[in-house]
């Protein structure tokens, strides 16, 4: 077994354990965005990349799932203090607020982004 193989492997284990652990994850994407894209313009108007909601939806999730991941490590960092965990946790909390754009994208209330005000 080479290497990136391993890494997926262990990559897709660890995933499913958070989502077991958090009941289980069917992130469904809205309706309505189904087969929609999203189109990137210059300073011209001029249409520069058209994306597919799709891979962008894909993307946001995958980084929703390495956020979780990020917070699980630094949780049981024994490395680090409490000051430090809520420090750098505060980071990863700004992060999912930022992400808090795509919310939009995500048919279920319970799969949208929080951020600090919540």
């Amino acid at each position: 077994m080479d290497e990136s193989t391993l890494y997926e492997l262990v990559h897709d284990a660890v995933l499913a354990a958070i989502e077991t652990r958090e009941g289980g994850q069917d992130i469904r994407m809205a309706k309505r965005m189904v087969g929609g894209r999203v189109l990137f313009e210059d300073d011209q108007g001029r249409e520069a990349k058209a994306v597919p909601v799709e891979a962008i939806f894909k993307k946001v999730t995958s980084i929703r799932d390495k956020l979780r991941v990020l917070e699980q490590k630094i949780n049981s960092h024994p490395g680090l203090d409490l000051s430090d965990k809520a420090e750098i946790q505060g980071y990863v909390t700004r992060c999912y607020g930022s992400l808090t754009t795509f919310n939009f994208l995500f048919e279920d209330e319970k799969d949208k982004f929080t951020g600090t005000s919540s």
